[in-house]
């Protein structure tokens, strides 16, 4: 049995990332849970994992002032960091009504929301998981792991939208398209101090964010896109994460992983 690890999950007060955060407490692992603003939901999470040591730490990644401080909280709460998993995401700028959706399409937005869209969705979704990244990455260079331990992991949530498209919400594919380019960049200049690096590109998943369309009149035809004729649970990517985080997935460094029922095949 591989020591605990101390594992931070962005992202981690709903949906995927609860369910990753989950599926690591259950494994024996210490997680960090990061949340923006959602407190109360982040402190529910806290509650349902199994064992002990886990915290819980806020940031707006897209403001890079404050990613490393939440990433020394982090280090502090768990002793050592890892493995990171880069969950969090908006598909667009200023959410409304509790929303995290706005659709922004290049035929039906004013340039005002385009150009708000588009800064705010690259500022958390791609730019805010690269500055985590080199926060974590940095600690793990610095930082000797336990016994057993590989020198780190770093999982990637991307998107079957960075192939398909978006074309409702375009800087969200974007985004998740920068996400998969930027961690099979990682791959290549992290490998060689033992530090792993990939990501998983699900298709729908049956969370709160794309509860507005799978409840809606679109549902059924998002769900016979795939022939299984239903859209992903979070735990079934939470298991495809913590196998990507594992000693074992070292030669799966660089990849992404398509999780979408085959929904979507490239």
């Amino acid at each position: 049995m591989l020591p605990s690890r101390g594992v931070l999950v962005t992202g981690a007060s709903r949906g995927i990332g609860a369910a990753v955060a989950r599926a690591f407490a259950a494994r024996g692992d210490r997680v960090a849970l990061a949340y923006r603003g959602a407190a109360d939901r982040a402190a529910q999470v806290l509650d349902s994992l199994d064992g002990e040591g886990h915290l819980t730490v806020a940031a707006d990644i897209g403001d890079a002032e404050q990613v490393p401080a939440m990433v020394e909280e982090a280090v502090a709460g768990l002793g050592r960091v890892d493995v990171l998993v880069n969950n969090a995401a908006l598909f667009t700028s200023d959410p409304a009504g509790g929303s995290r959706r706005i659709d922004h399409p290049v035929d039906g937005s004013d340039y005002e929301h385009w150009v708000s869209a588009w800064r705010r969705t690259l500022e958390v979704n791609l730019l805010g998981t690269a500055n985590v990244t080199w926060c974590v990455a940095r600690h793990m260079l610095a930082t000797e792991p336990a016994g057993g331990l590989p020198r780190g992991r770093v999982v990637n949530v991307g998107s079957r939208g960075a192939y398909r498209g978006e074309p409702d919400v375009p800087a969200y594919g974007a985004s998740k398209a920068g996400v998969h380019a930027l961690g099979q960049s990682l791959a290549l200049s992290l490998g060689q101090h033992g530090i792993a690096v990939a990501s998983v590109a699900p298709g729908f998943v049956a969370t709160d964010m794309a509860a507005s369309v799978l409840d809606g009149p679109a549902g059924d035809a998002v769900r016979s896109q795939s022939p299984f004729g239903r859209v992903a649970e979070p735990e079934e990517v939470a298991s495809a994460v913590l196998w990507l985080a594992s000693p074992e997935a070292e030669w799966a460094s660089g990849s992404v992983l398509d999780l979408n029922g085959a929904s979507y095949l490239r």
